[in-house]
């Protein structure tokens, strides 16, 4: 049996930015994760948007985290070396009969403790996003919403992490957790680990752990949304996040810019039972593009390039749980964790760590290691030194995927790297590959050859995204 003073259930964005603030500190903690690698649940499939704070209800704990996790976004993407761009977002007002509830929104959004928000006119708002509907009657703006990369932010949370002392466990399912004079002990599938505490951070699972221990029940609905993935062509069809006003379902259809420059239209709010259902629906892709059209005019809808579903984790009171149970001392949830979830995660992360430390007595470690630098970017640097990397390093010269131009010495860093990729996923979710316009049409089967040769496997071993998910099935294995 391994023992920690906290075990973590979750790799998301919460659980990884838990399991950074931690670092900070004199304990030992480890990461339970059932999937192959971090980033596999929520995290991975979701808008990608920093919130400005002025949705969530005045006081509550989700108004608290939004806001803190936005003001925290700046300095932490500057550590972790990831992308982030305050781009600003707009809720559109298409009718003079729906101005209160956009005022309603301000005036929330002030109580939140929001800076520079505005409501602007008709004219305001097409000055700014000529792509707007002409129909826009007036529209809130908010200069503190940002986007960001969900995918290199939760990574990068991870890898800093584990380079600070966090243990991850990957492929391993907790299936049973029972309370002890001193801690947990949790049963998975790779065997058994106890903890003094543990932080319940698995996303639409955390109901179940919550219940496995408490008296007090909660339950978790899956919250399927579905996107649309435009061409990097069409990132500056808008330049803020548009949004429409919010609804009993939440935010509604936004289109908004990536960090990638990409236009991204979603996610629909359909509440299903399977907490793996991800797949799309035709209803659902068809709402995605009807609505995204009644904000914004001309949408390029033929260069849509892929579309996907996540859900999101939400509790039937809609509020944030971040707390030490009453009647369960030592287990900390972090549970109903939807949107602003991405958005809240480094200050989920702080409070978590707040809570622990003075629990545990924490003290502050004097080599903690607070930055983490990204993955190289050949394509993004001058020609004189992109030449002068590719002399040095050939393997920066041959390019695997055409769509990103991302280069063999890019994924081979991102294999070679803490908590390296294992998978065709993994490489996709750390450098690209296989995001452009082909979907990995054309870099796949180079792709799965360097990660056979990195991990001295056969490439039929080689999976899309761990388990039994194999791509070469029967195939000559010297075909690659």
């Amino acid at each position: 049996m391994t023992d920690y003073d906290v075990l973590i259930i979750g790799g998301g964005v919460s659980g990884c930015a838990a399991a950074r603030e931690l670092s900070r500190y004199k304990v030992n903690v480890g990461v339970l994760e059932k999937e192959e690698d971090v980033c596999c649940g929520t995290s991975k499939a979701n808008s990608g948007i920093v919130h400005a704070g002025y949705d969530a209800a005045e006081g509550s704990l989700k108004a608290k985290m939004n806001l803190r996790g936005n003001e925290l976004m700046d300095s932490l993407a500057e550590d972790l070396d990831i992308p982030f761009r305050r781009n600003g977002s707009l809720v559109i007002c298409l009718a003079e009969e729906d101005l209160p509830e956009l005022k309603s929104l301000y005036e929330r959004g002030i109580a939140n403790g929001v800076k520079g928000l505005q409501i602007l006119n008709r004219e305001e708002v097409l000055e700014k996003e000529p792509n707007v509907s002409e129909d826009v009657y007036a529209a809130l703006y908010a200069p503190t919403g940002g986007i960001i990369c969900p995918f290199e932010l939760n990574i990068a949370l991870a890898e800093n992490a584990s380079v600070n002392g966090v243990e991850f466990h990957f492929c391993t399912e907790v299936t049973d957790i029972e309370k002890q004079e001193k801690g947990y002990r949790l049963t998975t599938s790779q065997g058994v680990y106890s903890a003094k505490y543990v932080v319940n951070a698995a996303g639409v699972y955390a109901d179940r752990f919550h219940n496995m221990v408490s008296g007090k029940k909660i339950h978790i609905t899956p919250r399927r949304g579905d996107y649309l993935l435009l061409d990097q062509c069409t990132g500056n069809h808008v330049r803020s996040t548009i949004f429409a006003l919010p609804g009993k379902y939440g935010k509604g259809i936004l289109v908004a810019p990536t960090v990638h420059g990409n236009l991204l239209l979603g996610p629909t709010a359909i509440d299903v039972k399977d907490r793996e259902g991800t797949a799309t629906t035709r209803e659902g892709l068809d709402e995605v593009l009807g609505k995204a059209g009644m904000n914004v005019k001309n949408i390029p809808v033929r260069q849509v390039i892929t579309s996907f579903a996540g859900l999101r984790a939400h509790e039937d009171e809609g509020e944030f749980i971040i707390e030490e149970l009453a009647d369960a001392p030592g287990f900390i949830d972090c549970a109903g964790i939807e949107s602003p979830g991405l958005t809240s995660c480094p200050a989920v992360g702080e409070r978590i760590a707040g809570i622990l430390k003075e629990k545990l007595g924490l003290k502050e470690r004097e080599d903690f290691i607070s930055t983490r630098k990204g993955i190289l970017k050949p394509a993004a640097l001058p020609w004189e030194e992109r030449s002068a990397l590719i002399r040095e390093n050939p393997a920066y010269g041959n390019i695997i995927c055409r769509c990103e131009m991302i280069s063999e010495g890019e994924i081979l860093d991102a294999i070679r790297r803490p908590l390296g990729a294992r998978s065709l996923d993994g490489v996709k979710r750390r450098t690209r590959a296989g995001m452009g316009r082909c979907q990995a049409g054309f870099c796949s089967p180079r792709t799965m050859e360097i990660l056979a040769r990195e991990w001295k496997m056969d490439v039929r071993e080689v999976t899309k995204s761990g388990g039994k998910s194999y791509l070469a099935v029967g195939v000559n294995k010297d075909a690659f």
